[in-house]
């Protein structure tokens, strides 16, 4: 068992709710790995309480913290500075003490782009992406997307307003890649942007575990031949809508490798050391496969 001390630094997620979090055990197998005087442990720490969260960060000395439901966007207006990476994406899910100074990061955009790589060995440029859904993980991917060189980004979502939305913003910050949207309910719409989409990203929360809402009706087939299909959820490790793409014979991922990567990224920024990626991810499967 490893021995805490006065010198020990303490890092931390918070969250609403807390328990079910990975992170964790993801972040002490790579201290455990790297042999780091450090710890990771969650606090329940609710929206209203993020303020004074964050003031304990810099009361206690606490190294970082990482940020998850629903307090990425809160965050946003309570550290210090924005790193360019939350700012473009909108949400914070890292948080640098220094010294004092909360400095506001997203490592999201990145862990999606590296786990896009080695899971799928894809790279963004002159990609052609639907992505399901324009919620906060759909803004932050598509960032990550269109800043690496994507050719196009489609918005496929119920709430067509927010979808049109996130196609300004990609507009914006980088006009060569063709943003817009297309409601769900559009299926004549929907046929044609899979029909010439090489990925396929699923953003929503539907086909977690924990989730109730009915399933995205996708017409997988009108896909081309070598198209690739994600799924940003990772509990389950194989959810409905990855397991309709594979029996039509297209290549998948699941949301792990984004877990571990933006996790490794996280921990890099906190420590100034990189982790061992596969450590984290293979601690992230024991927990899975244990139920």
């Amino acid at each position: 068992m490893k021995l805490i001390s006065t010198s020990t630094r303490l890092l931390a997620v918070f969250g609403d709710p807390i328990e079910h979090s990975l992170s964790p055990a993801m972040h002490n197998a790579a201290i455990a790995d790297l042999g780091l005087d450090y710890v990771y442990l969650a606090f329940h720490v609710r929206e209203s309480q993020l303020a004074a969260a964050l003031g304990g960060v810099r009361a206690l000395g606490i190294a970082g913290v990482n940020l998850t439901i629903p307090l990425k966007q809160s965050a946003l207006s309570l550290v210090d500075e924005l790193a360019e990476s939350a700012a473009g994406a909108g949400a914070v899910n890292t948080v640098v003490n220094e010294s004092g100074r909360l400095i506001g990061h997203n490592t999201d955009s990145e862990g999606f782009v590296a786990s896009l790589r080695e899971d799928l060995g894809l790279t963004p440029s002159g990609l052609r992406v639907c992505i399901l859904g324009a919620g906060g993980s759909a803004r932050g991917v598509s960032v990550a997307l269109a800043r690496y060189g994507a050719a196009s980004v489609v918005f496929a979502a119920r709430n067509l307003e927010r979808a049109e939305a996130l196609t300004e913003l990609i507009s914006r910050l980088r006009p060569e890649c063709a943003a817009s949207a297309v409601s769900l309910t559009d299926r004549h719409g929907l046929r044609r942007v899979l029909e010439s989409s090489d990925l396929l990203i699923n953003s929503t929360p539907v086909g977690m575990t924990t989730n109730t809402d009915d399933p995205i009706e996708i017409e997988f087939e009108r896909l081309p031949a070598g198209a690739c299909v994600a799924d940003l959820i990772y509990n389950p490790l194989k959810t409905v809508f990855l397991r309709q793409a594979e029996m039509r014979g297209y290549r998948t991922m699941n949301g792990v490798g984004m877990l571990a990567h933006q996790g490794a990224l996280a921990f890099e920024l906190w420590t100034g050391i990189k982790p061992n990626v596969q450590a984290m991810r293979q601690s992230l499967l024991d927990c899975l496969t244990r139920g």
